[in-house]
């Protein structure tokens, strides 16, 4: 793990800070971000074989991409994040400077970057974002959606579905710092940034379901995922596309 995340990332949440490396050259096998964003071939073939592995044989290969996504993100997003609201520090987020290692059937496992960066005390969210969201995320999203169809507001709503609770989790870890919560309003909160609009933001739907016979508010998730489209899947506890919630809202 990076030094620099060790603090943090303590016990459970180890493996989350491990899923970013650091080291002059990336290991053997592992792909450029870059080549995934430049070379459409490449990320059809990673695509494909991940559909082999989830035995997805329909053509429609949309819920394949978004299921990819979210394992790209959850690698991705935890060590990223943290290092830059909890420590106001900035890693190499372009894509000519990340390598990604995959797992069997092309699942994102781990990220490499060549140094770490450097820190940014005191600016603001779009500055300490800006490679993350705008250099990385977006040309990435635009390529799967390219070749797939997927709408871009559910890969979108992937990433703040990973987002929100690293920074829910450091809000409550730092005693609530204000730097953190103006990163959550931001990123999430915000309708528009500098004039365009917030790609992750998405007003949640609040409904009321009964849990062992007493009622249960629930935060609906931004946007489905396709879950339900993979094979012998069905909707998460929080879609807002299950049938359960399609008309219940509080």
């Amino acid at each position: 793990m990076i030094p620099l995340l060790v603090p943090i990332f303590q016990g459970e949440w180890a493996a989350y800070g491990e899923a970013l490396a650091c080291a002059p050259q990336p290991p053997a096998g592992a792909l450029r971000v870059a080549d995934l964003v430049a070379d459409p071939a490449l990320l059809a073939g990673l695509l494909q074989a991940h559909a082999r592995h989830l035995r997805v044989r329909k053509p429609d290969l949309r819920p394949v991409a978004s299921a990819w996504s979210m394992h790209y993100l959850n690698a991705l997003l935890p060590p990223v994040t943290a290092a830059a609201s909890l420590l106001q520090h900035v890693f190499p987020m372009a894509p000519a400077q990340v390598w990604l290692s995959l797992a069997e059937g092309s699942v994102p496992q781990r990220f490499h970057i060549p140094h770490e960066g450097r820190p940014l005390p005191g600016a603001d969210t779009a500055a300490r974002y800006a490679g993350l969201l705008g250099e990385h995320l977006a040309p990435l999203f635009e390529q799967l959606t390219r070749l797939t169809r997927i709408a871009p507001k559910i890969l979108w709503g992937n990433a703040a579905r990973y987002l929100e609770p690293v920074l829910e989790q450091g809000l409550a870890l730092s005693g609530h710092a204000p730097s953190i919560a103006k990163d959550l309003q931001y990123l999430l909160h915000q309708p528009r940034w500098d004039g365009e609009d917030n790609p992750m933001f998405a007003v949640q739907r609040k409904v009321v379901r009964m849990h062992a016979g007493m009622p249960e508010h629930l935060s609906l998730h931004r946007q489905c995922c396709l879950y339900y489209l993979l094979p012998e899947e069905g909707y998460c506890g929080a879609c807002p596309l299950a049938p359960e919630f399609r008309k219940t809202a509080a």
